[in-house]
């Protein structure tokens, strides 16, 4: 897992509603067993024309955009399937964080998973932010800060707030995923076990009965 803690970069502003998975990392780029690899392809229908060059009219194929860290989109962003490589594809290409009205529930957990934070911000505000960018030409730079949970124009006075679930959250600050954070509480975990087996030892049965069942006594 990948440490987040707070992010300034340019930011990339996509403002289309219901951009899907498959936009994001097309189905024929997802065979093999590599994890990696996925970002060459990111956005591949449309950063691409059809002979293989780059689309000039794309905006990650533009400066400064083409160095982006975070993405602004419209409403339902990575909707459709639920393929893990979607977030991996916008990480390995750079992205740190995506900024939007709304996404696809499974993209959003994933993203927390593959070192990417989404963030969910009311639709004015995004769009706010992305006219500021546009108007900017891309100078105007976003930055976003998991700990304090706020997005900032460094530029301007411009503060948004945000809130991430929290045990996710934790999980990006830290740099682990579920198991290891469950491992973290082994102490916990025990003593609560301890406490239980005082309260129901018919529960535990069957941790006496395993050696003999294996001794088969």
């Amino acid at each position: 897992m990948e440490i987040f803690e707070s992010i300034t970069g340019i930011a990339a502003p996509m403002m289309q509603i219901n951009i899907d998975t498959d936009q994001i990392i097309p189905a024929r780029y997802l065979g093999g067993t590599d994890a990696k690899g996925y970002g060459a392809h990111l956005f591949a229908n449309a950063r691409f024309l059809p002979d293989g060059t780059a689309n000039p009219a794309f905006i990650l194929n533009q400066e400064p955009y083409c160095n982006a860290q975070v993405l602004l989109a419209d409403r339902n962003f990575g909707c459709g399937s639920s393929r893990e490589r979607a977030p991996k594809a916008l990480r390995e290409f750079g992205f740190r964080a995506v900024i939007a009205p709304s996404f696809g529930g499974i993209f959003f957990n994933n993203c927390f998973r593959n070192g990417l934070l989404p963030v969910v911000l009311p639709l004015d505000e995004v769009r706010q932010m992305a006219d500021l960018v546009n108007a900017s030409a891309g100078r105007q730079q976003v930055a976003v800060d998991l700990q304090r949970q706020i997005v900032t124009l460094p530029d301007t006075h411009h503060v948004f707030r945000f809130k991430a679930p929290e045990t996710l959250r934790q999980m990006l600050l830290q740099g682990v995923d579920e198991i290891q954070q469950t491992l973290a509480q082994h102490n916990v975990i025990a003593e609560w076990r301890q406490a239980d087996r005082l309260r129901r030892p018919w529960a535990y049965a069957t941790e006496t009965l395993a050696p003999a069942m294996r001794t088969g006594r």
